[in-house]
């Protein structure tokens, strides 16, 4: 075994990202119907947790959408905290089959909508992206990430070249980390979700929840999201935002000018 040299030790503690998150895990929301929201804000409050957000211009129980004037100074308060955030698309495009000339077959639909099935070209899905981070911009006067989220997480080759032609890298999440709040809460009730997150998540995951689910008759986020997030920091986790995550890091560092 190697012996790490007093230099190397002390370089390894002066780290300021491992002195701060030996073990992170990185928590990111896709958006949903908002009603949860609120909460989901206040509990990152309480544990001084950085997370990473993916918007989409989704229906909210209020009536309006996601990104529209109501939710504006939510979004800017969460920018100014310090948390990441990317595209999730914007009418929520869920990705289904990829066409010729470079197009795309997709299932649009959120929340409560009533699907429709339309054709994208990879100049139309940039576009969708780029509508987003606008949009952010406008809430909030910041930009946007490099990374982007696809709804469902379905992907092709083709479709993350596209992404990837207008500066968005894609960001799934780990198999552990999927927190299961957008499944039926009769057969997945709050309990054993949040029993099986405390037994199966690992350093370095990746976790993925909603800004609340149409669909669960039982919500997530008020029963699970504080005593999981309590379990993992009594097991030694800690919360980290993607930019600070080992594969998209550097995609954050700024450009350098020769």
């Amino acid at each position: 075994m190697r012996k790490l040299c007093l230099p190397m030790l002390a370089w390894l503690f002066a780290s300021p990202v491992l002195a701060a998150c030996a073990k992170p895990v990185y928590l990111t929301f896709d958006t949903g119907h908002m009603g949860v929201a609120p909460l989901v804000a206040q509990t990152l409050k309480k544990f001084d947790a950085k997370a990473s957000f993916f918007l989409a211009n989704e229906p909210t129980q209020s009536g309006g959408q996601t990104l529209d004037a109501e939710w504006a100074p939510w979004w800017k308060a969460l920018a100014e905290q310090g948390h990441d955030f990317g595209p999730h698309t914007w009418d929520h495009d869920t990705w289904l089959q990829d066409l010729p000339e470079g197009r795309f077959k997709m299932r649009t639909a959120a929340g409560v909508q009533t699907p429709r099935i339309r054709e994208l070209s990879a100049q139309q899905y940039c576009e969708s992206l780029n509508k987003v981070a606008q949009r952010f911009s406008e809430m909030t006067g910041r930009k946007m990430g490099p990374l982007f989220r696809a709804p469902a997480g379905k992907t092709s080759p083709a479709l993350l070249a596209a992404a990837k032609a207008c500066a968005y890298t894609h960001v799934g999440w780990s198999a552990a980390g999927f927190l299961g709040d957008e499944l039926p809460s009769e057969r997945y009730p709050n309990a054993l979700l949040l029993e099986r997150a405390l037994r199966d998540i690992r350093p370095g995951d990746i976790l993925m929840a909603h800004l609340g689910i149409w669909s669960r008759q039982d919500p997530w986020a008020p029963a699970v999201l504080q005593p999981l997030m309590q379990g993992l920091q009594d097991r030694g986790f800690c919360f980290a935002p993607l930019r600070e995550h080992p594969r998209y890091a550097p995609l954050f560092a700024p450009a350098r000018t020769p």
